[in-house]
């Protein structure tokens, strides 16, 4: 048989699809397995997954919650596991273990009878896995069956207050750590929890395009976005049905994104204000935005992204706006002197949008932290190269660790030549969102992502 993938007509109404139908447990299973071999994106491998085994409506929203629920929780799922079974899972071989980390979320965070979570899962493991271990499965899941997930935490707690509730919330300590130094001690378990709740998907109807009014009517229940004025909450369905995504007059956006590039744009700024720059412009929603607000100022971006096919992506997001898309490194690019505006939003850890990537969590490494803070401040003391005396900066992370923000941002400072400006724009309408000089969203307090700015005006002529 050939390899090449035979053409097919397009599906037409009451046409039975050739395509196989996968039971949505075996797509969620190699959806994990993709995800903890290779290394892959859960929100890249899932949604064509779906699609080649035909599994859509429920069925889909079954194998959506067991993937994204099952590796947003590992962590925790494998120290159960661990405890049930008297072993260190890394012993196990890792199909074995995803299957079983399948078995024990479906057990622990929803509502599958026991038995049905039990057997499907052991059926699971003799189809993909192997018979041989089948027993061992059915042993172990039917004791993770026997408590619920808080008498497992609770036998699990050490009175390690951080250890206890990273254990119950499913984050690594450090991150939790990460998080406490900015939140503090209180407030620590409702920020934890909310990144184990999927978010709705954020569109952002670009300025002078579409409205808002317009958006949420085109999308049929769409909600207007409570901080951003231009955002809208997609009810459900795929945002790239929606034909303003389609067309490009909105695109899809994250509200504290959107709110961070507004931010630069509504600063105070004396003297002229048409040449604007995007440091690190890839993928190109905030590219998108803030192109969409320059052109109704007469404004023109240049827009810089090193790596080639992410500038691609920002030449699509701006398509049709006064950008230029320069394929480039920021560190480098321009200049000095040459803009009123610049925006750095700068490579970081992510650890703002863990609720939207459910894997990232158990990827990152304190040291990966180490690693981006020397870019960091080359990027942003270039944005203040760039910046024209009384020109504005803009440091932007996903990102809520104080090493990637206030120290990147005071340790620049230190060199002279540039003075914070609060972000009262964003401070004023989001309650809840100063630190300190800076603005910090929250998905906890907002329900956005953990958005960090920090606004800086060039003061001096370095």
């Amino acid at each position: 048989m050939s390899d090449k993938k035979k053409r097919r007509s397009p599906r037409v109404s009451g046409e039975e699809s050739d395509r196989p139908k996968v039971n949505p447990r075996r797509v969620a299973f190699d959806a994990v397995s993709a995800v903890t071999a290779d290394n892959a994106y859960a929100n890249l491998v899932l949604p064509r997954m779906l699609a080649e085994t035909d599994n859509s409506g429920r069925d889909a929203a079954l194998a959506t919650e067991l993937t994204y629920g099952t590796l947003r929780s590992l962590g925790t799922l494998e120290a159960i596991l661990a405890a049930a079974s008297g072993r260190d899972v890394r012993q196990l071989q890792q199909d074995l273990v995803d299957a079983l980390c399948l078995g024990a979320y479906q057990l622990l965070y929803m509502r599958v009878p026991p038995h049905a979570a039990v057997a499907t899962t052991v059926s699971l493991v003799k189809a993909a896995v192997s018979p041989r271990v089948s027993g061992l499965a059915n042993a172990v899941l039917r004791k993770v069956a026997a408590k619920d997930l808080e008498e497992w935490t609770t036998e699990l707690a050490t009175g390690d207050r951080l250890h206890d509730l990273s254990l119950r919330y499913a984050h690594p300590q450090w991150i939790s750590a990460e998080f406490e130094a900015v939140v503090g001690p209180d407030e620590l378990p409702p920020a934890l929890a909310a990144d184990n709740v999927a978010p709705p998907v954020h569109l952002c109807a670009k300025p002078g395009r579409i409205t808002k009014g317009d958006l949420s009517r085109e999308t049929r229940g769409g909600v207007h976005g409570q901080w951003s004025p231009y955002a809208v909450y997609l009810p459900s369905g795929d945002p790239g049905r929606v034909k303003a995504v389609a067309t490009g007059l909105a695109h899809v956006q994250d509200e504290g994104s959107q709110l961070v590039a507004v931010q630069l744009a509504e600063a105070p700024l004396e003297g002229s204000d048409e040449s604007w720059v995007d440091l690190c412009a890839g993928p190109g929603g905030k590219t998108g935005l803030l192109g969409a607000i320059a052109a109704q100022r007469e404004a023109r971006i240049d827009a810089v992204e090193i790596q080639s096919h992410r500038a691609e992506l920002v030449s699509k997001a701006a398509r049709g706006l006064p950008v230029t898309v320069h394929t480039g490194d920021g560190r480098t690019f321009g200049e000095a002197g040459s803009a009123d505006r610049v925006l750095v939003d700068a490579p970081c850890s992510g650890l703002g949008a863990l609720r939207r990537r459910p894997e990232a969590r158990w990827r990152k490494q304190r040291s990966d932290i180490d690693d981006l803070v020397p870019l960091q401040r080359e990027l942003l003391a270039s944005g203040l190269r760039l910046a024209r005396p009384g020109g504005i900066v803009a440091y932007v992370t996903c990102s809520p660790v104080i090493a990637e923000t206030e120290e990147v941002v005071g340790s620049v400072l230190k060199a002279g030549g540039a003075e914070l400006v609060r972000p009262e724009w964003l401070t004023k309408r989001v309650p809840g969102s100063e630190r300190g000089d800076f603005a910090q969203l929250w998905p906890h307090r907002h329900g956005t992502d953990a958005m960090f700015l920090a606004l800086l005006r060039k003061t001096g002529n370095r």
